[in-house]
């Protein structure tokens, strides 16, 4: 009996690593299932980007109210993992406070978590009424109803709990290191949890460990509980930023990719050697598809975007389409992406590893013609994105298989087009009219 807590840890600690590492693996082979795509270019650059927008979270800190909180947050989170290592050495060693003989440095450490702890209480306050009080513009759009705005609150509640759990521990420990408790040796300093101590006056010393213990389960199991449902929420990007930010483009914006199919056809057009008519070779690939209709067109890169999305809003509220009423929003396309390709890993699940066509795509069935013939390819989306996400390169995925596989663009774009193969400008006047208009003026 004197090691059955530590079993039971050692298989909590099991399962939920577990089931994370199946969550992970599922991950991967759903980002995989887009194209490939050479993001090996450049590596000091990538490093830099990761180190300077992940983890220094410069592009977050351009709105300063939200940034600051954030920043809080983030860092209260990486920070506070110190303690999580040490909770988890201590219930398979059935320790306590092992860290202890680190003597003033502990008591440093310990004192940063807390009021780091109570930081993170007061940004997640403030989180929470910007979106349920206050409501801000970019919190209330269409594509934040229901589940996103559900989890959005979720992971704020758990947040304080685990937070609460934690300042709850130490303050019992606190209490008990006063009472000279067997095994609550002094150690730490504690300038927020000795604020709640006086809760446990009056109380007998194995009151006050049925509270520490059941805070301290409360809390790892909790961790373990938040970690599993990463895979479920917005908060994947806690994970995903890192290597979102690495892979990002790193193009100058505005400048577009050219189909590689497309640039062969041209070259064998330009070369007066080439056959035109020439029958394809027996065993050369099927052509390739022109732009993307489903997940499975995209490149893997726009899946791990979609996956990284933090729903923050900002790139929506930077749109000017979304801002004149337009129907477009960019985190709904980075949303929907998402979406989808989760439908198509459970059918990929539900039928053992092989895609089964259920009748649906990306395309009509998630993101409307509407929506993609509205952006106007601004970069605003890109450039206000805080972890590198991309939602223009979707658009101009789709937008090319309209064009090209379904010859399907609005009856202006095509006007126009045609203008400039007839006449070398979007305008319907011959070349040699074009300077009437001085004649005429003078």
């Amino acid at each position: 009996m004197e090691y059955l807590p530590n079993i039971i840890f050692a298989i909590l600690l099991i399962f939920g690593i577990g089931f994370f590492a199946k969550n992970v693996k599922k991950l991967r082979r759903n980002i995989l299932l887009g194209k490939e795509t050479d993001v090996s270019d450049n590596t000091s650059k990538r490093w830099g980007n990761m180190a300077k927008i992940a983890l220094g979270q410069t592009k977050m800190v351009v709105r300063p109210v939200s940034g600051l909180m954030h920043v809080i947050v983030y860092v209260g989170f990486i920070i506070i993992n110190i303690e999580v290592l040490e909770i988890i050495i201590d219930g398979l060693l059935g320790t306590h406070r092992i860290f202890a003989p680190l003597g003033s440095v502990y008591d440093f450490l310990i004192a940063s978590f807390e009021i780091l702890a109570f930081l993170v209480i007061v940004a997640v306050v403030v989180f929470w009424l910007r979106r349920n009080v206050l409501k801000l513009a970019r919190f209330i759009k269409p594509e934040m109803k229901g589940w996103p705005k559900s989890d959005a609150n979720w992971i704020l509640y758990i947040e304080v709990i685990l937070m609460g759990l934690f300042l709850t521990m130490n303050a019992a420990d606190y209490q008990l290191q006063q009472l000279g408790a067997a095994d609550y040796i002094q150690a730490g300093s504690f300038p927020v949890s000795q604020f709640i101590t006086p809760l446990f006056d009056g109380m007998t010393a194995s009151s006050v460990i049925l509270i520490e213990r059941t805070a301290w389960w409360l809390h790892i199991g909790g961790i373990f509980f938040f970690l599993n449902y990463l895979y479920y929420s917005k908060h994947l990007h806690i994970l995903l930023a890192f290597p979102n930010t690495y892979y990002g483009n790193l193009k100058p914006k505005g400048e577009f990719s050219n189909l590689e199919s497309v640039t062969n056809e041209v070259k064998l057009m330009m070369d007066p050697s080439a056959d035109p008519f020439a029958a394809p070779a027996e065993d050369a690939a099927p052509p390739d598809k022109f732009g993307a209709s489903d997940v499975q067109d995209l490149k893997w890169v726009q899946l791990l975007n979609a996956y990284t999305c933090t729903e923050c809003g900002r790139c929506t509220s930077e749109c000017p389409a979304n801002q004149t009423g337009k129907k477009l929003s960019p985190r709904k396309i980075m949303m929907d992406t998402r979406d989808r390709l989760e439908e198509v890993g459970r059918n990929i699940d539900q039928n053992r590893g092989k895609f089964v066509e259920d009748g649906k795509q990306l395309l009509d069935d998630y993101i409307s013609r509407e929506e993609l013939w509205a952006c106007t390819s601004c970069n605003a989306c890109v450039e206000a994105c805080p972890v590198s996400i991309d939602p223009l390169s979707i658009i101009m995925d789709m937008r090319q298989y309209l064009v090209m596989e379904q010859s399907a663009a609005p009856a202006e774009l095509n006007a126009m087009m045609g203008n400039i193969e007839n006449n070398g400008a979007p305008w319907p006047f011959n070349q040699m009219d074009r300077l009437n208009w001085a004649k005429e003026s003078s």
